[in-house]
């Protein structure tokens, strides 16, 4: 019995979480209230706050029901044949086939986050998983022999992301750009930066150092 509740408990709480996106999606965070979250649902105002006291905690939980999913399409990147063919995937995933709608909900919560100090924790929080789990990937397959080893990941990483950011904020406002012809590219770009580039700036570098 106790099972049993347990998954209804979560059952409802994915229901919550699932009719505040659509709500957020149509109205943005900051104009949708708690009330429209519960009609969505179907639910009364009490029996949603036993879920959740507050729409930053509905964000919180999203972030985390986020989180767990990244969490698992970065150990797909692992389980690749090959760095670059996972990663492929993993870029792919995220940046063409996410749905118009996530885009949409992500670029909320970050105008958000300029305002609203529990957002911005938030926000930083899940920036700052995604970040490590991204210079995760990178280390170990460094250490798989895929990649050099002495690359500065976290600034690559810095870069990528904000390469992210730029193309979901493109797709958000320009209904005519397809990320799908800029996404072997933005591949391109990476394979440069973690190869091409870093061997072009030590072969510079030691130059330099053989001149001086």
């Amino acid at each position: 019995m106790r099972r049993a509740n347990a998954q209804l408990q979560s059952d409802r709480r994915a229901e919550i979480l699932d009719a505040a996106e659509r709500c957020f999606v149509r109205a943005g965070f900051h104009q949708t209230s708690m009330q429209a979250i519960c009609a969505e649902a179907g639910m009364s105002a009490g029996n949603l706050y036993r879920y959740f006291p507050s729409k930053e905690a509905i964000i919180a939980a999203i972030t985390e029901r986020d989180l767990a999913q990244a969490a698992a399409d970065f150990a797909a990147v692992d389980q690749a044949p090959d760095f670059f063919t996972g990663f492929a995937v993993l870029g792919r995933q995220y940046l063409v086939e996410r749905s118009n709608e996530d885009i949409a909900l992500c670029l909320d919560i970050m105008a958000e986050a300029r305002h609203n100090p529990d957002v911005r924790r938030i926000h930083q929080a899940i920036q700052s998983d995604v970040h490590a789990g991204l210079v995760g990937i990178l280390r170990r397959a460094a250490e798989r022999g895929e990649l050099r080893s002495d690359l500065d990941f976290d600034r690559i990483v810095t870069v990528l992301m904000a390469l992210g950011d730029g193309i979901e904020a493109r797709r958000a406002v320009d209904p005519s750009f397809d990320p799908e012809s800029v996404i072997d590219i933005v591949l391109d770009l990476v394979r440069y930066a973690l190869t091409d580039c870093a061997l072009a700036r030590k072969s510079a570098e030691e130059k330099t150092h053989e001149e001086g």
